[in-house]
């Protein structure tokens, strides 16, 4: 029984050269090899595949039909092994070949990209995996294992061991309603009495073992529950009900006039610190440098209040 053929990588990096150079005797002189050993590397390969690779005349050089397939499918695997090389050196080194990271989704991710870019910049072989999770589900998957290393919103941190935090900055919120809405003209401060009669936008949270949690939302309020900030802002915006918002996220709203702030007399906080955690067993370099860096006085984070 045959045995199907088999192409090393050293055999694909002479036909690939050969494919770049135009000629054997210059992919000779770039691998620095003499020009009877890349010949017979060819002859060997066509040999092997049963086909040839390589049309050869007086006046040039042309890859074949399955020549050319194979130029392009060894550009790509060749490529491949390089980023698998450097991968490998980096694990050995301490790097993480994957890091992840559990956002809540209150943060604007175009804002989060900006930290992201500069972890990627400095680890560019580590993946990143970011997910969103809202309320106590961020650190629902941070004890799961799910994810390395979480941005949070404070107020819901549950009190085990295992993960150490860092605390930066903080976050404003304000409690917005639709201009057409019945609260927009409402005299101020609102009470809870008039905001129990009026339906509140809430984003759902997604912890699956630790339980849930909820902001600004009053005993017998009705409730309408989305799953992101992105739904939540525009149901605020088409008058469906009413609740807190982070300011950064919706100050262009309201300085158009697209939103208004009210003041209530509900008492709750609008101003929450920003905390940051990870796992105590995570060692990865990747990780470490996102600790410095969120910790650095000198070095701003775009989405918190200063």
């Amino acid at each position: 029984m045959k045995s199907n053929p088999k192409i090393d990588l050293e055999s694909l990096r002479v036909v690939v050269t050969i494919g770049e150079q135009g000629s054997f005797s210059k992919a000779a002189q770039v691998l620095h090899r003499v020009p009877s050993t890349i010949s017979y590397t060819v002859s060997k390969l066509e040999e092997s595949l049963g086909a040839r690779i390589f049309e050869r005349d007086s006046r040039q050089l042309r890859l074949t039909t399955q020549g050319e397939a194979l130029f392009q499918r060894g550009q790509e695997l060749l490529r491949m092994a390089r980023e698998t090389e450097s991968v490998i050196a980096d694990l050995s080194n301490g790097w993480e070949a994957e890091l992840r990271i559990g956002v809540d989704d209150l943060f604007p991710a175009d804002q989060l990209m900006a930290l992201m870019r500069e972890l990627q910049a400095f680890s560019p072989n580590t993946r990143l995996r970011i997910c969103n999770e809202v309320l106590v589900g961020v650190w629902d998957a941070l004890l799961a294992d799910r994810v390395d290393f979480v941005i949070a919103i404070d107020g819901h941190m549950p009190q085990v061991g295992g993960f150490s935090t860092f605390t930066r900055g903080t976050v404003s919120f304000a409690f917005v309603v639709a201009p057409d809405h019945p609260l927009a003209v409402w005299s101020e401060p609102i009470p809870e009495d008039i905001l129990r009669r009026h339906r509140v936008i809430a984003m759902a949270d997604t912890a699956r073992e630790l339980p849930q949690s909820s902001i600004g939302i009053l005993p017998g309020q009705p409730v309408m529950t989305v799953s992101t900030l992105e739904m939540k802002i525009q149901a605020h915006l088409q008058g469906m009900g009413v609740g807190i918002l982070p300011r950064a996220s919706v100050q262009g709203y309201l300085d158009s006039g697209q939103l208004v702030e009210k003041q209530i007399e509900s008492g709750l906080n609008w101003t929450k610190s920003v905390v940051y955690a990870w796992k105590n067993k995570h060692k990865g370099k990747a990780l470490a440098w996102l600790k410095e860096r969120v910790a650095d006085p000198d070095r701003p984070l775009v989405w918190f209040d200063r």
